[in-house]
């Protein structure tokens, strides 16, 4: 995909929420919690986006339960994003919610100017319907190959296998046992399965909270700076991630009033 010398000023970041409203997400308060933890990351993100000019952040999102549709189908300036609440009940067509994805990453209606997008899919179960033909459908899509894909799953009923195929390979796969690469070119040690490259296991609000609050800061961050995205890569390489803050490598952040 072209990065052309165009010009930097103001160009779009799409930022895309993939959440599961199927019912078991009614149970344990855990429709509440994303409620709240999208709500409460909107000001951050909001923040970065004003310290980042080059970049104008424009969030989604798509829900999925019995049948996927656009939650937040418009885009939609972060400082003008008002919440509305999602509901659970259903199955889970997460295949379809990837479907609804890869429709909006075709040139057109992406703009070639973009920035790589950044799509956060959170679940906590497994797909209902034909997740494969979805992903595959969602990754045809050059935008979507450069996309930043985030997941978190909720609990530990999530299918991470799943969200595993999602983000795509783990690049420390290679590394020894809780060896991860750091975004900063470092390797860092970090706990195996905490990588930014592996599903973020959320498994009470306070810890789905904070992993919002990064993708929704931190990423966007790394996201909106195409110049030192240029600086040391080639133009097939995915940006790379921030790490992950060290708040979110303590055992307990698992800690909370209601463990799912």
């Amino acid at each position: 995909m072209p990065f052309p010398n165009v010009r930097l000023a103001n160009r779009p970041l799409h930022f895309i929420y993939i959440c599961d409203c199927s019912g078991s997400m009614a149970a344990q308060g855990k429709i509440q919690a994303l409620n709240q933890a999208i709500r409460q990351s909107l000001p951050g993100m909001a923040a970065v986006a004003r310290q980042n000019p080059e970049a104008r952040v424009l969030v989604r999102a798509v829900s999925f339960a019995d049948r996927a549709a656009w939650h937040l189908e418009e885009p939609t300036e972060v400082e003008r994003l008002q919440w509305l609440d999602l509901q659970a009940g259903g199955i889970t067509a997460m295949g379809e919610a990837l479907e609804l994805v890869a429709a909006v990453l075709r040139s057109p209606p992406m703009e070639e100017r973009a920035l790589p997008p950044v799509l956060v899919l959170i679940s906590d179960g497994q797909p209902t319907d034909d997740f494969d033909a979805g992903l595959a459908s969602l990754m045809r899509q050059p935008w979507a190959q450069k996309a930043v894909r985030l997941a978190i799953a909720m609990g530990h009923d999530a299918d991470t296998d799943v969200l595993q195929q999602f983000i795509g390979s783990d690049p420390c796969g290679g590394l020894p046992s809780g060896e991860i690469p750091g975004a900063s070119g470092k390797t860092p040690l970090h706990r195996s399965g905490r990588s930014p490259r592996r599903p973020l296991q959320a498994s009470n609000a306070t810890s789905l909270a904070q992993y919002i609050q990064w993708a929704s800061t931190a990423v966007v961050g790394a996201a909106s700076m195409p110049a030192s995205r240029m600086a040391g890569l080639g133009p097939q390489a995915n940006i790379p991630l921030p790490d992950l803050p060290p708040t979110l490598m303590d055992p307990t952040d698992d800690v909370g009033p209601l463990v799912w």
